[in-house]
């Protein structure tokens, strides 16, 4: 990356708000979202984390991190990984660029590919495009929830082991 488009992309993601953030995705917003995953969670045994960034923060922007990059280290980071049925999905939104990542722990991953993960992705990115946030959110946890009922069934009741609510970055 040269050192135009560096400086750019670390403006972008520097100037990007928290105003901006609480626009796209208002407390509203988030409540459905959460209330989308802890109704989806009572259907298959997946743990679903969602995580909304306003903008990498500078060092990451600077550096060229991918949002890839990014989401795997929140993935480790917020231990989605960290559950009984390795069965963690992080939904991570980069604001700044209006990118989708999806991270699937192992157990998921063996049984959804890539490409049904980017068919949600894009769900996300063409709505965002449009300014429609919260219904694209909801379509992709809608999605999200439906892959996970087909291959992951609810077998009882189970704790709760990541929190619904989103998380804004």
């Amino acid at each position: 990356m040269g050192f135009k488009q560096r400086i750019g992309r670390a403006w972008r993601h520097l100037r990007s708000s928290s105003g901006e953030a609480k626009r796209a995705f208002p407390e509203t917003t988030l409540s459905a979202i959460s209330e989308a995953i802890t109704a989806g969670e009572q259907t298959h045994r997946g743990e679903v984390r969602l995580i909304v960034e306003k903008g990498l923060p500078f060092e990451d922007a600077w550096d060229g991190v991918s949002n890839r990059q990014r989401a795997l280290a929140l993935f480790a980071d917020y231990g989605v990984w960290d559950t009984e049925d390795n069965c963690g999905v992080l939904i991570y939104i980069n604001l700044a660029e209006h990118k989708v990542d999806i991270v699937a722990d192992r157990g998921i991953d063996r049984r959804i590919d890539s490409a049904t993960w980017q068919t949600v992705c894009r769900t996300m990115t063409e709505g965002f495009s449009q300014g429609r946030f919260h219904d694209a959110t909801l379509a992709a946890i809608g999605q999200v929830n439906e892959l996970l009922r087909q291959h992951f069934p609810a077998n009882g009741s189970r704790a709760n082991e990541l929190p619904d609510k989103p998380l804004m970055l």
